[in-house]
């Protein structure tokens, strides 16, 4: 196809970055709906011809021209060679021909859009929103120039930076042969060979478009000369930094084939080695078979080249010595095998623990949870509960039936947190947290970890560390664990933590929130006989280094030892009396006393002295104004009397009772008087008299929201001076109202009133499900009454009435 020499009509399309010069081929894409049209219509038409002009701001994405003001007035005329219709985009290869400049632009008729109307230089035009503009362009001529010296060396020096530049980046060989595929050799047209030069370089965008506009071809020779001089300087830095950065591999890569030769040389000549490449050896040899995290990686090589450039003398040595030591026997990547099979668990469960059915029941729970979701992680397990019941020992327990590395730290009394987050290295002595200890210890990343004593935590001036334990136990944030040691985050999110506790009021309530609570109850008589001669007769008759033919205890000696002279909840203190038996009886066979021994109840004050408990109640028959109370505590149950005694001063009503059981005697004595009026308005016996309440054992200080009911009816007896019925005991709190509030401790407080000769017990009716979880051989027999109100309680302990 002929392109014509004038064609002054033509589309506007604006292009950033790089112009098109004449003779060059460049792709183009357009997304303006109106111009994709138009350039259609023009290529159905037999007219593929456009004026390509560059915007003078970049940042601008429009394609179509809305106003002269935003390109350069002299752009390149094109012939679309080659179009592709994508549908959104035209996508053209298109041909530069010659320079043109803008004239002035083009209105356009709604009937005859290809036809001019007027012309409105420099004004905007009344046409539709979807028409795109045209304008009338002129041919913009080269000045004629005659040939010359000056001429003919820019032509020449232009040529030469072209192979310089090839000659050093063979990139743009592929580049000139580009250019040159117009069907005619660029270089052999001094006119065009400006327009190469230039469109060869990557200069700004104001310096190509200063070469475009340039008629001169003398100035455009010497502009284009000077922009390809600047690509020569900048490929030949380019090339000397290559080469640099090249030959600092190869000495690295020198230097470390020569250090790895010398360390054969010195391994076949036996030389000794240098003790920071013997240190450097050891740390890397323990890293050997573990997965270290890359992150963990990167700090450790840090450390030895930190290490390597040290004194040997200097104190940063042994600080970063020791760090590296703790970095590196953390078992990276190390994990014990787990056993999650029920029947393992419930076989070592049973074989290390005597009753305890709820506990283990939950145990085993957890375990098949566990064995479905393929891990343990995401529980923190607390057993709270007295003393001496096996907390901490159940928890031996559970790491053995899971086949995990156990491993305990009591949190009791600490208040440094640097006990459980670590010391910061700057300081003499540092050392990590428990947690960084535990693992160094087990030498696994999924050890079972007992914290004891979380209720007894402290806080002093080094910081809280109950709250450092959140982190800690929180099975979202375990997971990156920042020891302040380390300093470096370690996964403890396979660790199974297990915690114990005597009472749950003490633990902070951020710490109890993350934590399953698991009640571990006491013991009762029958319990404690099982547990006895199961396990600690045998066990302790070991530790004496006696033999069964040697000692032996009766079941009768033992019944009667839980009876008189262990009566807590756990186990603790009978084991402590079968030892002291034991002892005794190794005495007198080394001695030579006797040769055997066998403990029965006849001879049993003989090893462990006078019976500690010999009567379980103050009253064979209660009197008047006396009531028996069921109290529970941390340490185990115990019954009390509870005795109103009148005539006394007002001021002692509560001496070494705390403040909720003071509460309770002053709602017990407001409710108590308006009962007492109720029932019989002409008694003012709790008006006029001045009382005094006495709880048995007042050198111990009593608290807790259990008395209420019991105080109310001392108070009825006094008042009406009768006895409550015989053999009966009741607990519970009471509102102003009369309401009974529901207690805690039913299982203790039932055991109490069952040894002391209880045969009538009232509960408040919202224990009824605590009560219906005991045992049978527990609630049989006795008579239970569950109460919401008072009123209810009255009649049953005031039959006569």
């Amino acid at each position: 196809m002929m392109v014509p020499d004038v064609f002054p009509n033509v589309p506007l399309i604006a292009v950033s970055r790089n112009p098109v010069f004449p003779r060059f081929i460049k792709i183009i894409e357009v997304k303006n709906k109106a111009l994709m049209e138009l350039l259609r219509r023009k290529v159905r038409l037999a007219q593929p011809y456009a004026g390509v002009f560059m915007k003078k701001d970049d940042n601008n994405e429009s394609d179509v021209v809305e106003s002269l003001d935003a390109i350069y007035s002299t752009g390149t005329f094109v012939q679309i060679h080659e179009m592709q219709d994508l549908g959104d985009k035209l996508r053209m290869i298109v041909m530069g021909h010659r320079r043109i400049r803008i004239s002035r632009q083009l209105e356009w008729s709604e009937s005859d859009p290809d036809s001019m109307l007027k012309s409105a230089p420099r004004r905007k035009s009344k046409r539709s929103h979807k028409d795109p503009p045209r304008s009338l362009t002129e041919k913009l001529e080269n000045k004629t120039v005659k040939p010359s010296v000056l001429f003919q060396a820019l032509t020449a020096e232009i040529v030469k930076t072209i192979r310089d530049i090839i000659a050093l980046n063979p990139l743009y060989r592929e580049s000139v042969l580009q250019m040159m595929q117009a069907g005619q050799r660029v270089v052999d047209n001094p006119i065009y060979l400006s327009d190469m030069g230039a469109a060869l370089t990557g200069a700004e965008s104001h310096e190509l478009q200063d070469v475009l506009e340039e008629t001169n071809i003398p100035k455009r020779l010497y502009k284009a000369l000077s922009l390809l001089k600047k690509e020569y300087e900048l490929s030949k830095l380019q090339q000397r930094l290559g080469r640099e950065v090249e030959e600092k591999i190869k000495q690295t890569h020198r230097k470390y084939l020569l250090q790895e030769q010398l360390k054969i040389i010195k391994k076949e000549l036996g030389l000794e080695k240098d003790d920071k490449e013997a240190i450097e050896e050891k740390f890397r040899e323990r890293l050997k078979d573990r997965t270290v995290p890359q992150h963990i990686m990167d700090v450790i090589n840090e450390e030895l080249n930190k290490l390597g450039l040290l004194d040997n003398h200097s104190s940063e040595f042994n600080v970063t010595r020791n760090y590296l030591d703790w970095l590196t026997s953390i078992p990276w990547g190390t994990n014990s095998e787990e056993n999650l099979s029920l029947e393992r668990a419930r076989e070592v469960l049973e074989e290390d623990h005597y009753g305890m059915d709820d506990v283990k029941k939950r145990i085993l729970e957890f375990i098949a949870v566990s064995q479905l979701r393929g891990s343990t992680q995401g529980k923190i397990l607390c057993f709270y509960g007295p003393p001496g019941v096996g907390k901490t020992s159940i928890a031996r327990s559970i790491a053995r039936a899971l086949n995990r590395q156990y491993f305990r730290f009591s949190v009791g009394g600490m208040t440094d947190v640097a006990e459980i987050k670590g010391h910061r290295r700057t300081y003499v002595g540092a050392m990590p947290g428990k947690m960084i200890q535990c693992l160094k210890k087990t030498k696994t990343e999924n050890p079972l970890v007992l914290i004891d004593e979380v209720d007894k935590i402290g806080r002093g001036y080094q910081g809280d560390p109950s709250s450092a334990l959140l982190e800690l136990l929180d099975p979202e944030q375990n997971a990156n664990f920042l020891d302040h040691y380390l300093d470096v985050p370690v996964d403890l999110s396979k660790v199974l933590f297990i915690c114990t506790a005597n009472i749950t009021d003490t633990i902070p309530e951020p710490l109890r929130d993350r934590m399953e609570m698991i009640n571990v109850s006491g013991y009762v008589a029958q319990e404690k006989l099982a547990i006895a001669e199961r396990y600690l007769v045998p066990q302790l008759r070991k530790v004496c280094g006696l033999t069964e033919e040697k000692s032996s205890i009766s079941s009768e000696a033992l019944g009667l030892l839980i009876r008189q002279y262990c009566r807590e909840s756990g186990v603790r203190n009978l084991q402590k009396q079968i030892e002291k038996v034991f002892r005794k009886v190794a005495f007198s066979i080394v001695s030579g006393d006797q040769s055997s021994a066998t403990v029965t109840p006849d001879n049993l004050q003989e090893y462990v002295g006078k019976p500690i408990f010999t009567v379980d109640r103050m009253y064979d028959i209660t009197p008047p104004g006396v009531v028996m109370g069921l109290a529970w505590t941390a340490l185990g149950e115990e019954d009390r009397d509870k005795k109103i005694i009148g005539e006394a001063d007002r001021e002692g009503l509560v001496r070494q009772l705390g403040d909720v059981m003071k509460e309770s005697a002053k709602i017990a004595s407001t409710f108590a008087r308006a009962f007492l009026f109720s029932k019989d308005p002409g008694n003012n016996f709790l008006v006029n008299s001045h009382l005094h309440l006495h709880v048995p054992e007042g050198a111990t200080p009593k608290d807790g929201p259990s008395a209420g009911c019991t105080i109310i009816t001392a108070l009825l007896s006094l008042a009406t001076n009768q006895s409550v019925r015989q053999n009966v005991a009741m607990t519970g709190e009471v509102s102003l109202t009369g309401k009974i509030l529901p207690v805690g401790g039913i299982k203790e407080k039932t055991i109490a009133a069952r040894r002391a000769g209880v045969t009538c017990i009232v509960l408040p009716a919202e224990n009824r499900k605590d009560f219906s979880d005991l045992p049978d051989y527990i609630t049989e027999g006795l008579e239970v009454h569950f109460v919401d109100h008072y009123s209810q309680i009255y009649p049953i302990v005031f039959p006569q009435n």
